[in-house]
């Protein structure tokens, strides 16, 4: 069914259940695993000042280490799953951007991605990455969400019991 499964990770939980997920269905169906993990450079805001000296070469140069980290780390769990995958980084202020590029690139034609579920003014604030991903990629994409605690997803049982957890 899926030969290639591009899973993105910025090494939270959340990442970690799609990338088990994706792992569990590359295993039950041949596919490869394109583990993607992208390097997001904050802007620079010089100080009024000029006090403050910031290398942003230095600052990627870390960011970039976590990235490789965190796709290595995805590489180990796919190998010790009996799947093989293909670990990549990126440098790219548009992450969405960046995922759909990917999926293209690689051939990909499955994304499985983590949403940290952000409301209201903080999901406007920081935008989503994923519902920009489900706009534009040329693929199919399964979405995982953390996990609600009880009282939560007890009042939304309540509310829309067709949406409530098994």
């Amino acid at each position: 069914m899926y030969k290639r499964i591009l899973v993105p990770t910025d090494g939270s939980p959340v990442s970690a259940l799609a990338a088990d997920a994706a792992i569990e269905m590359a295993r039950s169906t041949g596919a490869e695993i394109v583990a993607l993990s992208i390097v997001v450079p904050e802007a620079v805001l010089p100080s009024i000042e000029g006090a403050m000296v910031f290398d942003p070469g230095q600052q990627v140069n870390v960011l970039e280490e976590h990235a490789h980290g965190f796709v290595g780390a995805m590489a180990e769990r796919a190998r010790r799953g009996g799947v093989g995958c293909r670990p990549v980084t990126r440098i790219d202020p548009d992450p969405a951007r960046a995922i759909v590029e990917a999926a293209r690139e690689y051939d990909c034609d499955l994304i499985a991605m983590g949403s940290h579920g952000r409301r209201g003014l903080s999901r406007l604030l920081a935008g989503s990455v994923t519902q920009a991903v489900l706009a534009y990629a040329p693929v199919p994409v399964m979405v995982f969400r953390p996990a609600l605690p009880g009282e939560q997803a007890q009042a939304l049982a309540r509310e829309c019991p067709s949406a409530a957890p098994a």
